[in-house]
């Protein structure tokens, strides 16, 4: 039987297993899934040596950052299946309505082992270390929502892409190798605990939360779970792949597997992911390029906000080329100025730019190409550099569904010159690279774009 990858694993703490505890706890937070999951397959072993029964449990606090009514329900979704999957499995899962680390906390008094996913962000980092300095007993964290373990990749941020790939290909096909599932032998489904939230219905459960509602959820389009996504990209696969390379950059088209957002809540698996690409019936350089996209781009991301703990979401962490040439360029004349609600609401007079931001706006979705130029133009239309960035990220966070991660950090940045070098030197973007509406017209069929995004609005609209 396969084993967790040893690099997976991390001790958090030098405390024992608690020999009183009565149960072994899984504290779910980023990888929210029942399947492909090394987190969880580590403490279903855990518990099945210990003679113990497995608990699930996962905290949902109304506070995370930037989050809305549109993230919560789509998470929700996710977990909601994920419960009933783990029920099949004879393991409990309580979602406890609270600040995730004192869930864990809490749940950990009775605990004699206790394992945590793994997350990058600086909030993330913070909750784990707190856990893992206050429970009475071992904590152990597996990373489960990366192909390479980060470390085991590199020891420092990495310049660029092609810096890191083959670090990260050197350990590709062994970290590609999932562990086997293990199935527990003893039932949690009777253990005399709080069960926590019903999740029989996920608006009744966001009715009770205080979050921002301004942005609604979008469940008609993209509803979260790991079924659904095992859908979508059975659908990508048989109609899609063949042909990802030449037309991912193809925004009126529909070649895209839309992942990004179930990868955003750990709904699935990346390894997963990349062994069913893998294993698909496409020609080598579309598979290569969807890898690449997955593993090296992605984890480049992760490696950016996780070796630059304390500035990996701000202006300052880009490299010194782009900030100097930026500033050199910040009193340059706009040809168009906007302000932050004139893009919010599209109302610019690029009819393509529109479209990306109602995209975005509408659906919690926008191609990736259309990202970029979409971020592109904010510099170009904003008054100065920083304040681009800053309504960049904003508008990122606010309605992306995958938003708020280490891809939307990095790839925001990347506008600014992030993994970039410098190009041509212009008006405005210095050495920044550049991108026209005419290159966009000429690399796809915007107007098409644009008619297709009218038509998927439409849907929403009833």
């Amino acid at each position: 039987m396969r084993p967790v990858a040893e690099e997976r694993v991390r001790s958090l703490n030098s405390r024992p297993p608690n020999p009183d505890g009565d149960y072994v706890l899984y504290w779910m937070q980023q990888s929210q899934r029942a399947v492909h999951n090394a987190a969880l397959t580590h403490a279903a072993r855990v518990a099945n040596s210990t003679g113990l029964p497995l608990l699930v449990v996962f905290g949902l606090t109304d506070e995370y950052p930037e989050a809305n009514l549109r993230h919560y329900t789509f998470m929700l979704e996710g977990l909601q299946e994920t419960q009933q999957r783990l029920a099949e499995q004879g393991v409990k899962m309580a979602v406890r309505h609270g600040s995730p680390e004192e869930v864990a906390i809490e749940a950990a008094e009775h605990t004699a082992h206790l394992v945590c996913d793994r997350g990058y962000l600086r909030h993330q980092k913070q909750w784990r270390q707190r856990v893992a300095s206050q429970v009475q007993c071992r904590v152990e964290q597996v990373e489960a929502d990366v192909v390479v373990p980060v470390e085991t990749a590199t020891d420092k941020a990495e310049y660029a892409a092609r810096t890191l790939r083959p670090k990260i290909h050197e350990h590709l096909d062994r970290f590609l190798q999932l562990p086997d599932p293990v199935a527990v032998d003893h039932d949690s489904l009777d253990l005399p605990v709080d069960d926590g939230l019903d999740l029989s219905s996920v608006q009744a459960v966001t009715d009770r939360m205080e979050v921002d509602r301004q942005v609604p959820p979008v469940s008609e389009l993209y509803r979260g779970g790991t079924r659904e996504a095992e859908r979508i990209l059975d659908a990508f696969l048989a109609h899609h792949l063949h042909g990802y390379d030449g037309n991912r950059n193809q925004v009126q088209s529909q070649a895209v597997s839309h992942m990004s957002k179930y990868l955003h809540f750990g709904q699935v698996s990346p390894a997963w992911l990349a062994q069913r690409i893998q294993e698909a019936d496409g020609p080598q350089e579309d598979v290569d390029a969807y890898l690449e996209e997955l593993v090296v781009r992605r984890e480049l991301a992760v490696n950016h906000v996780h070796f630059r703990p304390e500035t990996y979401d701000s202006f300052a962490c880009l490299p010194d080329w782009a900030r100097e040439t930026l500033a050199e360029h910040a009193d340059d004349e706009r040809e168009y100025v906007y302000g932050l609600g004139e893009l919010e609401e599209g109302g610019t007079h690029d009819p393509y730019w529109n479209a990306a931001m109602k995209e975005m706006r509408t659906t919690g979705y926008m191609h990736n190409y259309m990202r970029m130029y979409w971020g592109k133009k904010i510099l170009e239309w904003s008054p100065d550099p920083e304040t681009a960035f800053e309504r960049t990220l904003h508008l990122n966070n606010r309605y992306f569904l995958d938003g708020r991660d280490p891809n939307s950090f990095a790839n925001v940045l990347w506008i600014f010159g992030l993994h970039d070098r410098g190009w041509k030197e212009r008006p405005v973007y210095g050495k920044v690279r550049y991108m026209s509406r005419g290159g966009l017209e000429r690399k796809a069929d915007p107007d098409a774009y644009v008619d297709k995004v009218e038509r998927r609005s439409a849907r929403l609209d009833g």
